[in-house]
């Protein structure tokens, strides 16, 4: 065929497609087995011992210059070789190259963890001087409960040991990845800015710093690190080199977009910057469990759906692979096809540079490359061999990637994508959904298929609002993605631009975390699934049966309609419903041992939809699970027995979305830290809060107490925050119930010697003090004689809780003991009379 007929018949084609949809032949799937055997080779040898690698390597390439050399002689013998044999045996030969490839590349990673003075120097928890290079990000640790305290804030720097020198020894050169973890001095974890006026977050990639730090091992297993260096960070870092010209102009255009999104509301103010350059700074822990709840997480942070979006500005719709120069901004600017190349080469480089090289981040950006490569050299694009190649080089280029579970979801996502959501899409258009719809229903579904097993392993859970909400969240997305990069853009140059576009991105990033936090709400938005390996198989099998029964169910509306339905009472589980079917909470219930792990929350019921919450326990999803679970939505008071962090970290759960009337708290505020961290809460919400002491009286509805501990005026054995809990004698539905707090034995004593002593004898229920430690005191036990004992304790805590000693001194006094950690949520009920004057109910 002539050149000029081959190009009529190309533009002929081309005519037709502009009135047609392409039609795709089958995906070329040759990178495929190279790619995933490289994968698979690095993730086994990054820690394998030395001699594995040398050893793959060598035989992996044995065996491909064998093959290739039998297959010489055999066309040296036969004159004809099938076209089949002659492709089997390069791609064989090709794949046990990649494998050579890989294992080298994993052998001389694996080599800078394990060998080397850092490795040695820590075995021996050596004090050092070091020079270090900053790799990633700065980023704070998340507050979280440690014992009855919040641990402290920490900054957590990736870098690498340039230089290290042990005290009375020479420096020694080295280059080995290290994890810094410096302590900032904060001890007011749970404040919304602690730690964040730090200099060490405002530290760039690339900067050179001189430490003086205390070395310890890494964790065994999968960590990329030599050594951890903890740091006193208190006087600042000390900088002995800046940062590079691409890293300070990444860094000024990272500020100047947190400054144009400083006065947007909160939640778009913290989304907006994740959501463009990776920035979470801002996210709060609770929306970022919202974003986990429904499997959102991937628009919390820039992804490589970021990046496609801009490559879609640039060249086009991805479906038009072969026609992409036709579209897009660079023809209407009159672009050249190499031109667009190269620009959109540019733009790759810039976005790893400025958004990180996250893993998700190198997957599209080496992605994107590789198929504007394609596009340069006039070769028709496959975005199939694109990703495979992206997962190759990726691999050679940084092992770790192999065993980096945001590697694995955003590979299978697109993966997902490519393959699996073109079909889908095409079976429901068959059955009558319209294309927009059908396109998004089966790219939506088939990554959350192939992703969601590997979920499992991370958070033991399915989320079951997954699919709704990205459906929701996807229209969006791109606009939030292009507005919020140009805000990036403009505001080294025109704030007041910057700030415009901002505000305008402000409303799609709103309406991301509004789909969030409403899909996160919902009492059946997840379930609870097992975790590990095991647990992802047995998701995926049931993928599989479900995708299979699907199928079937298309053909009959009625049942898809059916389905749906199930669903989404499965989800939203209305009270009444759940109350019949699973008796929970009880119909006449007064008190709710809630299960909210190693701490103590309590609700005492106050009327029709209210309820007085005793102490929060600590982490607010558990309480705020509860509450809604009773269908509380007004508490006329909350009692934080004392500031220990396993009665008040979760008190914001308990504040959400409800009407609260007050708190009201012990008097001795220690830990200071943690008492201030309430009042914030409280002024946060516009609560008030006060003390409370003993002697107080007070009702709300058919619920009354009186506080019985600890004195207005102090007492001599109050020498701690456990002593100075707030003990309280509950009057409700002809039930007496004792609540200890954490109260210890001198405590104990002193109330059972007290003027409210004589109403304590003979109660119905005891809260038992201190999780059922060992320090009871028998004589205040022997005044309450219970009926029934409850214990608020997490399962396999580490202090021993309850102590066997205090369940059979409780249970030889009559009383029937109850505890969380086995039980789950307990509910108080009265009797029927007779000899059972008090009933409990397990959730």
């Amino acid at each position: 065929m002539s050149a000029r007929t081959r190009a009529d018949t190309e533009a002929s084609a081309e005519r037709a497609d502009a009135s047609r949809p392409r039609q795709e032949g089958p995906a070329d799937l040759r990178l495929v087995p190279p790619a995933l055997a490289a994968w698979a080779t690095a993730a086994v040898m990054l820690h394998a011992p030395p001699g594995w690698a040398v050893t793959t390597v060598v035989a992996s390439v044995l065996a491909a210059a064998v093959l290739l050399s039998t297959r010489g002689r055999l066309l040296l013998t036969r004159r004809r070789v099938t076209r089949r044999a002659r492709v089997t045996a390069h791609a064989v030969a090709a794949t046990l190259l990649c494998v050579a490839a890989a294992a080298g590349s994993a052998g001389l990673h694996g080599a800078d963890v394990r060998s080397g003075p850092v490795p040695e120097l820590a075995r021996e928890y050596a004090r050092v001087l070091a020079e270090v290079e900053v790799t990633a990000d700065p980023r704070l640790t998340r507050p979280r409960v440690s014992g009855n305290r919040m641990a402290p804030v920490s900054v957590l720097i990736e870098a690498e040991v340039r230089r290290v020198e042990r005290t009375g020894a020479a420096a020694r050169k080295t280059r080995a990845p290290v994890l810094l973890i410096v302590d900032t001095g904060d001890r007011q974890p749970a404040a919304p800015a602690a730690g964040r006026g730090s200099p060490w977050l405002s530290l760039l990639p690339s900067t050179r710093l001189r430490v003086e730090a205390g070395l310890a091992p890494a964790r065994e297993g999968g960590d990329r690190f030599a050594a951890v260096l903890r740091v006193d960070g208190r006087e600042g870092p000390r900088a002995v080199g800046g940062p590079s010209a691409p890293q300070r102009l990444a860094g000024r255009l990272r500020a100047g977009l947190r400054e144009a999104t400083e006065d947007l509301p909160e939640d778009a103010r913290a989304l907006l910057p994740g959501l463009v350059v990776g920035d979470t700074s801002r996210v709060t822990p609770e929306l970022d469990r919202a974003f986990r709840e429904t499997d959102l997480t991937h628009t919390l942070a820039v992804s490589g759906a970021n990046f496609t979006i801009l490559l879609a500005l640039l060249l086009g719709p991805p479906g038009l692979a072969q026609r992409a120069e036709r579209r897009g901004l660079a023809p209407r600017l009159g672009i050249s096809l190499r031109a667009t190349a190269v620009l959109g080469g540019v733009l790759s480089l810039a976005f790893v540079v400025v958004c990180r090289p996250d893993p998700s981040v190198l997957r599209a950006a080496a992605c994107g490359s590789v198929a504007l490569l394609a596009l340069a050299t006039g070769r028709r694009r496959s975005l199939v061999p694109a990703l495979a190649t992206a997962v190759l080089l990726l691999v050679l280029y940084d092992p770790w990637l192999s065993r980096s579970y945001g590697f694995l979801l955003s590979v299978l996502a697109t993966g997902a994508l490519l393959t699996l959501a073109p079909r889908w899409s095409e079976a429901l258009r068959r059955h009558g959904v319209p294309p927009r719809i059908a396109e998004a229903l089966a790219a939506a579904g088939a990554a959350q298929a192939l992703c969601a097993p590997v979920v499992a392993v991370l958070s033991a859970r399915v989320s079951l609002v997954a699919i709704p909400c990205n459906l929701l969240a996807e229209a969006a997305l791109a606009p939030a993605t292009v507005l919020g990069f140009l805000a990036l853009a403009a505001a080294p140059v025109a704030m007041p631009s910057a700030e415009a576009v901002a505000w305008c991105a402000g409303w799609p990033a709103g309406w991301i975390a509004r789909v969030a936090r409403t899909g996160a709400a919902m009492p059946g938005a997840g379930v609870d699934w097992p975790g590990g390996w095991t647990g992802a198989a047995a998701l995926g099998a049931v993928t599989v049966a479900a995708l299979l029964v699907g199928r079937r169910l298309l053909r009959h509306p009625w049942w898809c309609a059916a389905c749906a339905l199930l669903l989404a009472l499965l989800v939203v589980q209305p009270r009444p419903l759940v109350r019949t079917i699973t008796g929970w909470p009880p119909p006449d219930w007064r008190m709710v041992m809630c299960d909210v792990g190693q701490g103590d929350a309590l609700v005492l019921a106050a009327g029709d939809g209210a309820g007085v919450v005793v102490d929060a326990g600590p982490d607010p999803e558990p309480v705020d699970r509860c509450l809604s679970s009773l269908g509380v939505t007004r508490v006329p008071l909350v009692v934080l027995t004392h500031f220990h962090a396993d009665h008040v970290a979760g008190l914001s759960g308990v504040l959400r979305g409800r009407e609260v009337g007050g708190i009201g708290t012990t008097g001795l505020e220690e830990p200071a830290d943690q008492a201030a961290a309430v009042r914030r809460a409280a002024a946060a919400a516009g609560v008030p809060v006060t003390r409370v002491g003993a002697g107080e009286r007070r009702r709300a509805g058919d619920l009354s107490w009186e506080v019985v501990w600890p004195p207005p005026g102090g007492h001599p054995t109050v020498e701690g925050p456990n002593d100075a809990s707030v003990a309280m004698l509950v009057r409700t539905g002809g039930l007496r119930l004792l609540l200890l707090g954490d109260l210890e034995p001198p405590a104990q004593r002193a109330l059972a010697r007290s003027p409210a002593a004589r109403d304590l004898a003979g109660v119905d229920v005891l809260k038992v003090a201190h999780h059922g430690s060992a320090y009871q005191d028998p004589g205040l036990l022997d005044l309450a004689a219970p009926r029934l004992a409850l214990i608020s304790t997490g399962e396999d805590n580490p202090y021993g809780h309850p102590a066997p000693g205090t369940v059979e001194v409780l249970r030889a006094r009559g009383a029937a003991v109850l505890r969380t950690d086995r039980d789950g949520a307990l509910a108080v009920v009265p009797g029927t009379g007779g000899d059972e004057e008090v009933a409990v109910a397990r959730h």
